[in-house]
């Protein structure tokens, strides 16, 4: 039988690869969507802020699972708006999407929802498994809190998946598609010290990983969405340099990432994660892109 897959954030990085992978597997996919312009056969409307037009609990029956990958970008500079934006988008959409699908006399058997390595915060050398405790900083505090925001679903009985993401990699979009122009014209460069550790992940694998999840009933709960290898921000900036044939000679300092980004320099891009998969692992999901300087060449022919 064909399965019924509800998304959100399926114009996204990560989630227009998923919904392309799922429809290739036959799945059914409707989008979930908050601009009333992209309501569209195939899609249901929501505004979590409005009650008013907050989806009905009925149109979200019949689903045998919901991937919520929603939010406003993170990668921006942090004003009071932006921070409570961002906070927002995860917890509150998330909470309410949770409540609503917890209300149906149908509801989904598996709820995978994003979140991410940030949940640990800036942890230096420290080796982050799914068992670490979370970190602090508005990062940390937003993932702990957006992951909470799934317990209607858990009490209702759906089983919910937290995908904690890396830096996930794709030449077409992410954080890889923002560095590339500097980087082949010659002008990339290790950020800050580049001693910060980069939980990475290549997108074809994420998508591969959230397939692999989706499919095993027996797992729930966080999982850490990033390569088995991360790697320093200095070797990765070598990896990316070497990949596109050009020096690495321009390192932005410090001062000059707080001054452009503000709190989220610090919490962002030169935050340290060295976050490990080791739940995906033990449970016998193998990555295809494990090494960071196979993975960038692969991604960039």
């Amino acid at each position: 039988m064909e399965r019924r897959i509800l998304v959100s954030g399926a114009s996204g990085l990560i989630g227009s690869a998923w919904v392309r992978a799922a429809r290739s597997a036959s799945f059914e996919v409707v989008r979930l969507v908050r601009d009333q312009r992209d309501a569209r056969p195939g899609s249901i409307y929501w505004n979590h802020r409005n009650s008013l037009v907050v989806a009905h609990p009925v149109d979200l029956e019949d689903f045998d699972a919901v991937v919520h990958l929603g939010g406003a970008p993170v990668a921006q500079r942090w004003t009071s708006k932006v921070q409570r934006s961002i906070f927002s988008s995860r917890v509150d959409a998330t909470r309410t999407l949770c409540e609503r699908i917890a209300m149906g006399r149908r509801p989904p058997r598996v709820l995978l929802c994003a979140s991410a390595v940030g949940f640990y915060g800036d942890r230096g050398e420290e080796i982050l498994t799914e068992q670490s405790i979370a970190g602090s900083g508005f990062l940390a505090d937003t993932c702990t809190a957006w992951e909470a925001a799934t317990r209607p679903a858990k009490d209702a009985g759906i089983r919910v998946v937290h995908l904690r993401f890396g830096i996930v990699l794709d030449k077409n979009g992410g954080a890889l598609k923002k560095m590339l122009t500097p980087f082949r014209f010659g002008l990339g460069g290790r950020l800050g010290s580049g001693h910060q550790w980069m939980s990475w992940v290549s997108l074809p694998d994420v998508i591969r990983a959230m397939t692999f999840l989706m499919g095993r009933d027996d797992l729930c709960g966080a999982f850490n969405l990033t390569s088995p290898n991360p790697v320093t921000n200095q070797k990765f900036t070598r990896a990316l340099a070497h990949a596109v044939h050009r020096p690495a000679v321009f390192p932005v300092p410090r001062t000059a990432l707080r001054l452009a980004f503000g709190n989220m320099a610090d919490e962002g891009l030169l935050a340290s994660s060295r976050a490990l998969p080791k739940r995906l692992q033990d449970a016998g999901f193998a990555f295809e892109n494990d090494e960071i300087r196979t993975s960038l060449e692969a991604l960039l022919r």
